[in-house]
């Protein structure tokens, strides 16, 4: 199983569902399957609107959310296989004695105690949501806003970025991860200086790139117009390039210096 930097940034009642809402589409979180919105869909006999077929999306592809989750490697669950097996059976709606018989363990009052100790683990993961919750708020008033880069032409508030607006835009336009290929390049242009900026991660400062080669990368990155990324990562400053276009280069070091962190 993938999991995409949209899941870890959902928040836990858009988890709960399974999916998230955008502008114009319904994304599954467990999956990354978009169904647009304003379209009526057809569902066996009948006909449903976007909303209610990403619903049966979920159930038909995941079963549901619980047994997605329960599924992942317990070292992103934080749960034993015993403990896996034990809030699946619970999920069932199965009693103390049914679970007991059939894990074939201890007796009852042991499934009862399996239980506290269930609780106890909400207890503390609740807890130390509200501490994170509360660090990152914290953090929202400290952070400072990102300068821009040092070739930056023109600079004006489209320039003025804090690290959080930064890395809200990121998880919209790349839903799979800086790695992945972008989902648009239709965006404002503060976004599109945060993404272009991103982009510029791909390349090495004080190495000179081929046409060809500037290309390659691009087109990882949004194959369906990797010459208007191009052209832009010129035009707003973020790169250089011979007149006759065959070499190209970063400029400034104020982005790359960013790279190795």
């Amino acid at each position: 199983m993938v999991i995409t930097d949209r899941f870890w940034a959902a928040s836990i009642s858009d988890l709960k569902l399974g999916f998230v809402e955008e502008d114009r589409d319904f994304i599954c979180l467990l999956c990354g399957k978009s169904i647009e919105k304003g379209i009526i869909y057809q569902d066996g006999s009948r006909l449903v609107d976007a909303r209610t077929y990403m619903e049966r999306h979920i159930t038909l592809t995941h079963t549901s959310v619980f047994d997605y989750l329960n599924a992942l490697d317990k070292r992103l669950t934080g749960l034993s296989d015993h403990q896996g097996k034990l809030l699946q059976l619970f999920y069932q709606g199965k009693s103390d004695h049914e679970v007991q018989h059939e894990m074939a363990i201890g007796s009852a009052s042991t499934i009862r105690n399996h239980r506290f100790a269930l609780k106890e683990k909400e207890r503390q993961a609740k807890l130390f949501l509200v501490m994170m919750d509360l660090l990152k708020e914290k953090s929202k008033n400290v952070l400072p806003e990102r300068p821009p880069h040092e070739s930056a032409r023109m600079v004006d508030d489209r320039y003025s970025i804090s690290e959080v607006e930064r890395e809200k835009i990121i998880r919209r336009y790349f839903p799979q991860g800086t790695d992945g290929p972008m989902k648009t390049f239709s965006m404002k242009e503060k976004s599109r200086i945060v993404v272009l900026r991103e982009i510029c991660r791909k390349f090495e400062q004080e190495r000179l790139y081929t046409e060809k080669e500037l290309n390659q990368i691009l087109m990882g990155v949004y194959p369906e117009d990797y010459v208007a990324i191009r052209r832009y990562l010129i035009e707003y400053g973020f790169m250089d390039r011979k007149a006759d276009c065959s070499t190209y280069w970063l400029k400034g070091k104020g982005d790359t210096d960013e790279q190795g962190q």
